[in-house]
């Protein structure tokens, strides 16, 4: 039993507290096991050029044609929209990154919410809209979308689950303030939270048959009609976009693990793989079958280093990128940057200074786009 303060066991109880899983990663940290099961062992391969299909430009006849069928799905009320909104609120100096102003009077998560509000008027459908958020940012990220849609808009928050960090010795690892650390999960956390919201089921029951999921702070992964054409055109369970690395990159890379092609952490890979070889990365894009969600997911708790008031924290999570070791998968390359451009991660307040004039272009660009509105549809956050 945890011996902890009321506050803490208050949380820990309305962000879905595994103590299971939190136990058995004590118990392999503690015995150092973790860090060993985390590197595959299995053979390994860079991904070949027939593993990869390319977003054709939009301005092509082959992007015309994605698209349509793109825009086909979306009039027909089968497309939703996942933003991952979560994680600890600490690289923005202690905001919640969904709300920091990126350009005059627009936060992240307005630019996500336009683009995605165009589209629907576009297409004159409703588009659900799902933002995930964890016990750091979802009343900030529930309150900021209460305004910036209308009433009645289908926009739903969902809470991702929260466990302890611990130390190198697998106890609980307590803050300055003598409190017991507490940590999101990482987005692998999606899954299940979708389950057990009851939100996938609901967007099944509704006629959703897919997902397009992003990071809320990649402006440039909008609601894009090619990337739901290739989709459906890819007869697969699972679309992730991939682009080409280029310097500093460090994440999940696309390669095949005994022959099946799969998004993989860089810590994962084997011991002298030369992740040089693999020319693209990851983005954390997705567009998933809803039906293919509906299910358990073995996802991996992954222990994962931090620096917590000066001293070394360990936190476990699990990431969405193993999923395509478990679902059929099309590895779609998109453009970085440009007009076709769907990969403009902004992780801290530098980076935002540094990216400013491509988002300053990017949002230009979206609203000169703008169409209609389309006519709302019944929802509640």
């Amino acid at each position: 039993m945890l011996d902890l303060d009321e506050t803490t066991r208050e949380v820990l109880k309305r962000f879905r507290f595994d103590a299971e899983a939190f136990a058995l990663l004590q118990r392999e940290v503690a015995g150092g096991g973790s860090w060993r099961k985390s590197r595959l062992a299995a053979a390994v391969l860079p991904p070949t050029s027939a593993d990869l299909v390319t977003l054709p430009p939009r301005d092509s006849a082959e992007g015309d044609e994605l698209a349509r069928l793109g825009m086909a799905a979306l009039a027909r009320g089968e497309v939703g929209v996942v933003v991952l909104a979560g994680g600890m609120a600490t690289r923005f100096g202690g905001v919640v990154k969904a709300v920091v102003e990126v350009t005059p009077g627009s936060s992240f998560l307005r630019v996500k919410l336009g683009d995605i509000q165009r589209m629907a008027a576009h297409a004159h459908a409703g588009v659900a809209i799902y933002l995930l958020t964890s016990f750091s940012t979802a009343d900030q990220v529930r309150s900021a979308a209460r305004e910036l849609i209308a009433p009645g808009d289908p926009l739903y928050i969902l809470e991702q689950s929260v466990t302890l960090r611990i130390t190198p010795a697998g106890e609980v690892f307590y803050d300055a303030t003598g409190k017991p650390s507490l940590c999101a999960t990482g987005h692998g956390d999606l899954l299940p939270t979708l389950r057990a919201s009851g939100a996938l089921s609901r967007f099944r029951q509704a006629g959703g048959r897919m997902l397009l999921v992003s990071n809320v702070d990649n402006l440039a992964a909008s609601l894009d009609a090619r990337v739901i054409g290739a989709h459906c055109r890819g007869g697969k369970s699972v679309t992730v976009e991939v682009v080409r690395k280029e310097p500093g990159d460090r994440g999940g890379v696309p390669v095949r693990v005994d022959g099946h092609l799969q998004i993989v952490e860089e810590f994962r890979l084997p011991e002298g793989f030369d992740v040089a070889r693999v020319p693209f990365f990851n983005t954390n894009t997705f567009v998933f079958d809803a039906d293919a969600l509906d299910r358990d997911f073995p996802l991996e708790w992954f222990p994962v280093k931090r620096r917590i008031d000066g001293r070394e924290a360990i936190q476990g999570e699990r990431l969405l990128g193993q999923v395509t070791a478990l679902l059929p998968t099309q590895f779609l390359v998109v453009e970085r940057s440009g007009r076709d451009g769907r990969f403009l991660p902004v992780k801290d307040q530098d980076d935002l200074q540094r990216r400013l004039p491509e988002i300053l272009a990017l949002v230009e660009g979206q609203s000169a786009a703008a169409q209609r509105p389309c006519e709302r549809s019944a929802a509640s956050i």
